[in-house]
């Protein structure tokens, strides 16, 4: 019997047809066996001939040399059916591994990917005093700020940067880009005084 599929990939109704296959050969050996049973017993082994060297007249030689024949062959047959089962279920196996690996590569690139897109921040909000302007504005603790007005992770120097950027845009609105929760957040922020410290708290 050819191989399973030839050159394309090895599917399961191609392993269940060698099942099927398999099944068949083990009712022909059975029944191979039930027709030696049925002349008097012989099995594989017996003599066909009686204690003077005739052919033994009690049996139907033809048959039952047809049937170890058979037996023989069928059981060859039996062997090469198995091995391509076994074969069969190891490329499947081996398929659906490979597929799952697939998958969790490509899961894990597409995770990389979102991850390189987020740009890189300079800075960390640690406090955000309640109903200052930094809060009002919806600024978080934990956020990682991106961007700052013109201020960004290229010419980021220290936070005197900010203080500057802050103190140059009094009562107007600054862009300010965040990440947070690993997704990228805008915010509007308008630097002004408040009952508090500072233009932003």
């Amino acid at each position: 019997m050819a191989e399973p599929g030839g050159g394309r990939p090895v599917t399961v109704s191609d392993v269940q047809q060698l099942v099927r296959r398999k099944d068949e050969i083990e009712a022909q050996i059975k029944a191979c066996y039930e027709l030696l049973e049925g002349q008097k017993g012989v099995g594989m082994h017996e003599p066909l001939v009686d204690a003077e060297g005739f052919p033994r007249s009690d049996i139907d030689l033809y048959q039952v040399r047809t049937a170890r024949h058979n037996i023989i062959c069928l059981q060859n047959d039996h062997k090469a059916v198995m091995k391509q089962v076994e074969e069969a279920l190891h490329k499947l196996h081996a398929r659906e591994k490979e597929k799952h690996a697939k998958d969790e590569a490509e899961a894990l690139a597409e995770a990389m990917s979102q991850k390189q897109s987020l740009p890189q921040a300079f800075a960390k909000v640690n406090s955000v005093s309640p109903g200052s302007p930094a809060s009002v504005s919806g600024l978080q603790v934990d956020d990682e700020i991106v961007e700052f007005g013109s201020v960004n992770v290229n010419n980021f120097q220290n936070l005197q940067n900010i203080a500057t950027v802050v103190q140059h845009s009094e009562g107007r609105p600054l862009s300010v880009t965040v990440i947070r929760g690993g997704r990228r957040v805008h915010v509007g922020l308008t630097p002004k005084r408040w009952a508090g410290k500072g233009l932003l708290g």
